[in-house]
C-alpha cells in the first residue's frame, strides 16, 4: 500500500512536468507565430519602401516636351519643360493631315519657299531638362512672315521617353489640350510617316 501513494506522487510530478512542457511548447508556438508576423511585416515595409523609391526616381527624371515658335527669334522650337532628359523616339510632322518626311517636303506641302533657313535634327535626339532646341530658324523677316501664316497647318506627333523608359506621346492633332500629352507603354514607329531630320 505504500507503493500506491508513491505512484500517485510520481504521477502528479509527471503530470506537472508534462503540463509544464506543454505550456512551454505553447509559448514556443506563439513566439514562432510572432516572429513570422514580424517577418511578414518587414517584407511588406520593404516592398512599400521600394515602391516609394521607384516613384521618387520617376519624379526626378520626369520629362515634358513642348513644341512652339518664337516670333522674336523667328524659329520653331522644342523645349523640355521636365526635370530629366527626354529621348525623342519618334517624330512625325504633318501638313494638312499628311505626314512629311523632311523639311524640304514639309515646305513644299506648305507652298513656302525659304531662302535662308537653319535646321536641326530632332529625330532620335536627347534634350536635356530646360533645354530649348531650335528645329528651324528663319533668317529673313519676310520668310518668317510667310511661314508664320502657314504654321497652323503643321501638326506634330512626338513620342519621347525618360531615362527610366517612362514614355509619353505629344500629339497636337488632338483637339482637347489635356489629352494631347499622354503616357504610353512604349513608342511605336511608323517608318512611312517618320520625320527623318
Amino acid at each position: 500500500m505504500r507503493c500506491l501513494p508513491m505512484a500517485r506522487k510520481k504521477a502528479e510530478i509527471m503530470s506537472t512536468r508534462h503540463a509544464s512542457e506543454k505550456s512551454a511548447r505553447n509559448w514556443d508556438g506563439i513566439a514562432a507565430l510572432i516572429a513570422a508576423l514580424i517577418g511578414l511585416l518587414a517584407l511588406c515595409v520593404s516592398a512599400y519602401t521600394a515602391h516609394i523609391q521607384r516613384e521618387q526616381a520617376r519624379a526626378q527624371v520626369w520629362t515634358q516636351l513642348q513644341f512652339g515658335s518664337s516670333d522674336t527669334e523667328q524659329d520653331l522650337i522644342v523645349v523640355n519643360k521636365g526635370i530629366g532628359p527626354a529621348r525623342i523616339e519618334s517624330l512625325r510632322l504633318y501638313v494638312d493631315g499628311k505626314a512629311q518626311v523632311d523639311w524640304q517636303h514639309l515646305l513644299v506641302a506648305l507652298g513656302v519657299k525659304l531662302n535662308n533657313k537653319v535646321q536641326s535634327t530632332v529625330s532620335d535626339t536627347v534634350i536635356a531638362a530646360n533645354e530649348k532646341l531650335v528645329i528651324l530658324k528663319i533668317e529673313s523677316a519676310e520668310d518668317w512672315h510667310v511661314l508664320r501664316e502657314q504654321k497652323s497647318r503643321i501638326k506634330t506627333r512626338a513620342c519621347y521617353c525618360s531615362v527610366l523608359d517612362d514614355c509619353r506621346v505629344f500629339d497636337n492633332r488632338i483637339v482637347q489640350k489635356k489629352n494631347a500629352d499622354t503616357a504610353v507603354a512604349r513608342c511605336d514607329r511608323s517608318e512611312d510617316e517618320e520625320f527623318t531630320e
